[in-house]
């Protein structure tokens, strides 16, 4: 029970991780991607996005881990979803590193001006589209639907919290879709509203976990489950 406890902790700490780096580094990001010629003709701030890639980087490390962490746990619930977990999380990793690529490009393009304005908006057009398809899409699936019914399943943290999971990983997906077809735009005030209780989900389980721990009366955590 006392190394089960003691991963919960960390993987709280590592959900509050990922929220520090992930919304410091879309600030970071935020005035390069919104004006990527006038950051490469100014005098654009490389410290500024390099800080930004770095966080981003600490991100990866902290959304993988937060995966590899609770499976020695979740698989005691269902070693499928468990490993569809840690596959989830490192897809997303996958799209997070692939932006962190695209933005530090157009850093390299202020050092080779000539035919670099076209290339700066492709490149943070890229980095958006990294944004929808991984924490805008592959969310939904992982720490929306999977973990959700784990967590829910398990009874690892309240199942009323749970549920956030559950309703906020089917919106997370369909708001995604709508940026993907067209029906309504990134960033928007349906995507928006649709991130909410995902929001609220990921930042109670960091809080709670880093905490409390996981429910002690959970059946998962019993001597006979493990």
């Amino acid at each position: 029970m006392a190394e089960d406890q003691r991963l919960a902790r960390i993987f709280g700490v590592l959900f509050l991780i990922t929220y520090i780096t992930s919304i410091g580094a879309l600030a970071l990001f935020q005035p390069v991607l919104d004006d990527p010629v006038g950051y490469i003709a100014g005098g654009g701030k490389d410290n500024q996005v390099d800080l930004g890639a770095l966080l981003e980087l600490l991100l990866i490390i902290a959304n993988v881990g937060t995966a590899v962490v609770l499976y020695p746990i979740a698989r005691r619930q269902n070693e499928a979803l468990a490993i569809g977990y840690v596959a989830a999380r490192i897809i997303e990793c996958v799209f997070i590193a692939a932006g962190i690529i695209f933005v530090l490009g157009i850093v390299g393009l202020r050092h080779d001006l000539p035919g670099a304005e076209d290339a700066a908006f492709t490149l943070a057009a890229l980095k958006d589209w990294t944004f929808q398809l991984g924490p805008g899409f592959i969310v939904g699936w992982g720490n929306g639907l999977i973990l959700g019914y784990i967590m829910y399943r398990s009874g690892l943290v309240p199942r009323r919290m749970a549920w956030f999971g559950l309703i906020g990983g089917p919106l997370i997906i369909l708001s995604g879709t709508g940026v993907i077809f067209g029906w309504w735009d990134a960033g928007g005030t349906v995507q928006s509203l649709a991130t909410i209780p995902e929001f609220i989900w990921e930042l109670f389980l960091g809080i709670y976990c880093s905490i409390w721990g996981f429910r002690r009366d959970s059946p998962i955590l019993a001597e006979s489950a493990r």
